[in-house]
C-alpha cells in the first residue's frame, strides 16, 4: 500500500496545485477583501481548525519560520469571516480546475467516478494525531464533482502533510531544515536559495546550515552527504507508509479504476502547471 499511497500523491498533488499555482482562487480571495496572497493562503487554509491563535496555525502547518503565521493570523480573519475564506479557496479551486480541464472532461463521468472514489477514500482515514486533515473533514463535501474533487483531493493531501510532519519530527527535522533537504533533492543549490526560505535572515539560515553539517547531513559545501539523502529518503518511505491507510477503504477493482479516471485528469494539470 506504501506503493499506493506514492502514486496517489503523484496522481492528486496536480489537482491540489491549482489552489496555489492558478489565478483564481487567489481573484475569490483578493475579492473578499484579503490583501497579500498570504493573507488568504493563511486564512483560508487554517479556517477548518476555527478562530486558533497563530500559535496553533504555525504548529499545524509546521514548515513556516517562526513569527510568519502570526503576521496573517488572526489579522486575516478580523474583517473576512474564516467560513467566508474557506468557501472562496474552494470556489476559485473548483473554477481553475474547470478551466484547465474543459467542459468535456470537467462534466464527464470518469470525473465524476473520480470524484466519488477520492472521496470515498478521503473520508474512511483514521483523524488521530491528524490536526489539518481533522479539520478539513469537519467541512461539508461538495456535491459538485469538480469540486468534490477538489476538496477530497486536499483532504488526502492534509492528511498526507500530517504524517509527513510526524516522520520529520521523528527524523528531529524541523521546519527549515525540511525546506532545505527537499531543496537539495530538487537540485537547488545553495539550499539557502529555495524560493521558500531565501527571504529569512541570512543569520537563521547559517544557524540552520550549521546544525545540519554538524549532525552530517550537509557537507562543507552545502551538499548532501549520504547520511542526508538516507535521511531524507527514510523520511519519504515513512510519509508514504503513513499516508496508506485511506485507500483501505477501496477495493482493488477500485484502486484501478481511480487510477485509471485519474491519469487522464492529472496529465492534463501537470502539462499546464496546474495554472
Amino acid at each position: 500500500m506504501t506503493l499506493t499511497a506514492r502514486r496517489m500523491y503523484e496522481l492528486l498533488e496536480p489537482i491540489c496545485l491549482v489552489t496555489y499555482f492558478a489565478d483564481e482562487c487567489n481573484e475569490e480571495l483578493a475579492a473578499l477583501g484579503h490583501r497579500t496572497y498570504w493573507d488568504g493562503y493563511f486564512a483560508s487554509r487554517a479556517a477548518p481548525l476555527g478562530r486558533v491563535p497563530a500559535e496553533v496555525v504555525h504548529a499545524a502547518f509546521y514548515s513556516f519560520a517562526e513569527g510568519e503565521a502570526a503576521r496573517h493570523i488572526p489579522s486575516a480573519w478580523e474583517k473576512i469571516p474564516p467560513e467566508e475564506s474557506v468557501a472562496a479557496r474552494e470556489r476559485g479551486s473548483a473554477a481553475s480546475l474547470r478551466r484547465i480541464l474543459g467542459d468535456e472532461l470537467a462534466g464527464s463521468p470518469g470525473l465524476a467516478r473520480a470524484a466519488d472514489l477520492t472521496t470515498k477514500a478521503a473520508t474512511n482515514a483514521p483523524m488521530a494525531g491528524r490536526v489539518m486533515y481533522a479539520g478539513m473533514r469537519t467541512l461539508p463535501v461538495p456535491s459538485d464533482p469538480v469540486a468534490r474533487l477538489w476538496h477530497s483531493a486536499t483532504m488526502l493531501r492534509e492528511h498526507r502533510g500530517d504524517g509527513h510532519v510526524a516522520a520529520l519530527l521523528s527524523a528531529r527535522i524541523g521546519g527549515t531544515e525540511a525546506h532545505v533537504l527537499s531543496a537539495l533533492e530538487m537540485g537547488v543549490h545553495p539550499p539557502e536559495s529555495f524560493g521558500r526560505i531565501h527571504h529569512l535572515p541570512k543569520k537563521r539560515l547559517a544557524a540552520v546550515m550549521d546544525g545540519l553539517r554538524e549532525r552530517g547531513l550537509v557537507d562543507a559545501d552545502g551538499r548532501f552527504t549520504d547520511a542526508g539523502r538516507a535521511t531524507k529518503q527514510r523520511i519519504e518511505d515513512l510519509t508514504d507508509e503513513l499516508a496508506a491507510p485511506p485507500y483501505d477503504a477501496l477495493s482493488p477493482g477500485e484502486l484501478d479504476e481511480l487510477v485509471a479516471e485519474l491519469e487522464p485528469i492529472s496529465a492534463i494539470l501537470v502539462a499546464a502547471g496546474s495554472q
